[in-house]
Formats: structure tokens, C-alpha cells, sequence
């Protein structure tokens, strides 16, 4: 894992995302919208592993897509999370900016992986 930037990047997302799930349990005593966030954003590196030892280069694309998919909700949640005052500007500036350079990563590599 330690030369794989997609697996390197969606796992220390998943990190942030687990600590931040934590904190808005804790502290703000909401439960709903971090579960939300909290499957989604831990799901991107979930899928990106196994996509990493696919059977078939068709299975490798189809985890990448769902990677793709839930980092898009990921970023949703996030954005709701923000406008419903459960995150700082600078925790959705910061989270934003982490989530939006894994789609765009996601996007190239599903579109690399589709030729």
C-alpha cells in the first residue's frame, strides 16, 4: 500500500472520517447524518482494496465505480453535515478539499479503466 495513492488517500479519509464520527456523536449527539457519513466515507477505501485484487479487469472497474459513487455521496453528506452547522468551515474546507481530489482520482482511473 505504501506506493498506491488511491488506497493511501481513501484510508486516512476513512481515519478522519471514523474520528469525525466520533466527535459529532460525542459532542454534538447526532447520530443519523455521521452514520450516513461514516458508511459512505468508509466505504471508498474498502472498495478500492478489494478492486486491488480483482478477479478480472471488469471486476477491478466495477469496485473503482463504486468507490466513485460513494465518495460523490461521501461529499453529500459532508456538504449536509455543514449546512446543518454539525461541521466547522474548517472542517468542511478541509474534508471537502480531501474528498474532491479522491473523485477526481477515482474519475481517471474509472475512465483509464474502461478503455
Amino acid at each position: 500500500m505504501a506506493d498506491n495513492v488511491i488506497e493511501n488517500k481513501s484510508f486516512d479519509f476513512a481515519v478522519r472520517i471514523v474520528n469525525l464520527y466520533k466527535h459529532i456523536n460525542n459532542e454534538k449527539k447526532e447520530f443519523v447524518l455521521s452514520k450516513q457519513l461514516l458508511r459512505s466515507g468508509t466505504s471508498i477505501g474498502a472498495n478500492i482494496s478489494e478492486a486491488q485484487r480483482g478477479q478480472s479487469k471488469a471486476d477491478f472497474t466495477a469496485k473503482m465505480s463504486i468507490s466513485l459513487k460513494e465518495a460523490n455521496e461521501s461529499l453529500y453528506w459532508i456538504k449536509l453535515l455543514y449546512k446543518t452547522d454539525y461541521l466547522t468551515e474548517a472542517q468542511f474546507t478541509s474534508l471537502e478539499k480531501d474528498i474532491t481530489e479522491i473523485i477526481k482520482l477515482l474519475v481517471s482511473i474509472c475512465k483509464t479503466s474502461n478503455k
